[in-house]
């Protein structure tokens, strides 16, 4: 295939500018893993040792309760991610869209950590008894050993604690109580080893991150069944996703993602059985579906299927990604659901280097890592940690699909419980494609406890339910304000605090398209009552307008999302777990389900392409600035278009809650031929 005139002159015009910016990236501040992230007071340290950031211990027990000393025999898994080298040069070159290609030896050699210094770090370690194992990527050194042993090698003591569970703003427990192992205190490596020691992850077992999958609200009655309707039921399969983005004409060429790996990272137990149901019962697709599915256990994996655990979750990822790429293959990496486990899974990812696209679905608030920053926590090093790996994905041709989370513009309503403006992480990587949400168009029909919710969506808009807050009587509220404050619910989307604006959005102003930067808000919920909040001053509840004005602002950092799809659940799909009853439920949602979908999509556009296409957001800001865009941007303004805060701006191709817009998936395919 080739480029159409238009489409190839935006996309040769932003390839030149970005390739001619090496200078340029640095003042535009792409990220660097050059400085140091983590600083300690040098009369803290013992002598000839330096600290070193670790994970999510000092924030999240900073409210717990310890209980004692944590068990001298406790078996742990602990990663140290190495500090890669010369990743500047590699994250300019990304940014403006030359990814290399590279393979996993060419990549270790080039920008992973030296084989003399992580040698020393083994034998370090091996001196305290614990073994080590070294991902293929040099940047990823996994340690098993007892508690007792991590204490010494470490110098810290570590404790037992109960954590009580994070209330979410409306009440709910948005993370659960735990009883876990770990430390407030910071971490020491001996000077020759600490300076090359990113971050020390696993130090705690808590288990933070939650899924990006939302149902529509209680008391309604949702289809479950795959019987069309002229209504939406919420009962969509991934037929009609393929319908609604244009993946068809894919289809009728013959393409189904034969000869691609589909990738799916995911922190909740998986059983292939559910997958091979959904796709032969449920849909009855054919050929039969078999024989495609193998699934990684990474640090020894999340255990058995749970509900608790969120393995609807993970059964979703694989229905719907291998449902859109009936003849691809799935890998499924499936970790513990701690911050090791996390980073371990997009390293491992990397470091087979089998998936030729990858999805995942679990995040947590900005906010929080801005909480564990007071405390000499996570933040950067933790964020720096996935970049990494995100890094090393684009280098080598795979594609990263993100979900960009359920709570509209107020990620941290959802996890910390405050009302302040917030993305999710890890979707806010300048080097992975962030997936927003959207409502479809038509009329939503719902029962509500016997009471018929109608609602008629002219236009395909950012998902955000303040469409159904007018209906607050028929869900049992007194007020429309209490029903807004209790139902924040659209797809997530806002400015990074942690991420600068990277080259591929920044270039939409340098080319007179747009300012990434600039945007349209309607604030529904003010934030009001500040407080210290985990170190931080934040709000903690909201005053509501029902019908705001349009206001303008301007924003640093990278935007969020870059392109969003179908997520609202009373437009959303079948979700078929075995664990629930029933097995086969609609009404579900979320952008969990759109980087699952992109994931299964990007095996068509790989296949049609004839080769990996790397990382997408370079290529597709290039794309949206052509004469003819494969996006439709949401840029209608005002309350009928918003996340719950980031509205449209008439003319603008990027708009915060939903970036570029919704894709052609075929003519994307051919922008990318």
């Amino acid at each position: 295939m080739r480029l159409s005139g238009g489409r190839r002159i935006a996309a040769l015009v932003i390839a030149a500018a970005l390739a001619a910016a090496g200078v340029l990236v640095a003042a535009l501040g792409v990220p660097s893993f050059q400085a140091s992230s983590f600083t300690a007071s040098p009369s803290s340290a013992p002598a000839g040792e330096v600290a070193v950031a670790q994970g999510l211990g000092p924030i999240v027990l900073a409210n717990a309760t310890a209980t004692g000393a944590t068990p001298a025999a406790t078996p742990e898994i602990v990663s140290f991610i190495l500090r890669g080298r010369n990743l500047y040069n590699l994250e300019s070159a990304v940014v403006a869209g030359r990814s290399p290609g590279m393979t996993v030896a060419e990549f270790a050699a080039r920008y992973g950590q030296s084989t003399d210094t992580i040698s020393a770090l083994q034998a370090y370690l091996k001196k305290f008894g614990i073994a080590t194992s070294v991902y293929p990527d040099n940047l990823d050194v996994t340690a098993s050993g007892t508690a007792a042993e991590f204490n010494s090698a470490l110098s810290v003591q570590q404790q037992q604690y109960k954590v009580p569970a994070v209330t979410a703003h409306n009440g709910q427990a948005a993370v659960p109580a735990q009883q876990v192992h770990g430390t407030t205190q910071t971490p020491y490596l001996p000077s020759s080893l600490g300076s090359s020691v990113l971050a020390i992850l696993g130090l705690t077992n808590y288990a933070p991150f939650s899924a990006d999958l939302t149902h529509t609200p209680k008391g309604v009655t949702p289809s479950n069944s795959t019987t069309p309707s002229t209504d939406y039921t919420g009962n969509l399969t991934p037929a009609d996703f393929a319908k609604n983005y244009n993946l068809d004409p894919l289809y009728n060429n013959g393409i189904t993602g034969q000869g691609q790996t589909i990738g799916i990272v995911t922190l909740a137990g998986f059983d292939p059985t559910t997958a091979y149901h959904f796709w032969n019962t449920v849909l009855a697709m054919t050929p039969k579906q078999q024989n495609r599915i193998t699934v990684y256990n990474v640090d020894n994996g999340p255990g058995a299927p749970s509900e608790a655990a969120g393995s609807a979750e993970s059964d979703l990822d694989v229905e719907q990604s291998g449902a859109l790429a009936p003849g691809a293959n799935v890998v499924v990496y499936q970790a513990p659901n701690s911050d090791a486990g996390y980073a371990d899974a997009f390293f491992a990812a990397a470091s087979q280097n089998l998936a030729d696209s990858l999805s995942a679905s679990w995040g947590e608030s900005e906010t929080l890592l801005q909480a564990a920053a007071t405390t000499g926590g996570e933040a950067p090093a933790y964020a720096q940690a996935f970049d990494e790996a995100f890094l090393e994905l684009a280098a080598q041709g795979q594609s990263t699909f993100v979900a960009a989370g359920d709570t509209g513009a107020y990620d941290a309503a959802g996890d910390l419980g405050t009302t302040n403006l917030s993305v999710d992480g890890p979707d806010d990587s300048p080097f992975v494609t962030s997936v927003g949400g959207t409502t479809l168009n038509g009329t939503i029909s719902a029962n509500v406890s016997g009471v018929t919710v109608k609602s008629t969506i002219g236009t395909q808009r950012t998902w955000g339910w303040d469409w159904l807050w007018p209906e607050y009587a028929k869900f049992g509220y007194s007020t429309e304000a209490s029903f807004a404050a209790a139902v924040v619910a659209g797809g997530g989307g806002g400015y990074s605090s942690f991420e600068p604006v990277p080259l591929y959005q920044e270039i939409l102003a340098r080319q007179g398209v747009a300012n990434s930067g600039s945007y349209s808000a309607v604030q529904y919920l003010t934030p009001t009552d500040y407080g210290t909040v985990d170190g931080l001053y934040l709000p903690t509840q909201w005053t509501f307008t029902a019908s705001p004005a349009v206001q303008p602002g301007e924003a640093t950092g990278r935007g969020l999302p870059d392109l969003a799809v179908d997520a609202d659940p009373f437009t959303g799909y079948l979700l078929y777990d075995p664990l629930a009853s029933p097995t086969l439920q609609g009404g579900w949602g979320g952008t969990s389900f759109g980087a699952p979908q992109l994931n299964g999509a990007a095996a068509l556009v790989d296949q049609a392409a004839g080769h990996r296409v790397g990382l997408w957001n370079p290529a597709i800001y290039g794309f949206a600035m052509s004469a003819s865009s494969p996006f439709t941007p949401l840029s209608a303004q005002g309350t009928s278009n918003d996340n719950l805060y980031y509205t449209g701006t008439p003319g603008q191709i990027f708009n915060p809650g939903s970036g570029l817009g919704y894709p052609d998936l075929a003519k994307l395919a051919e922008d990318f031929g």
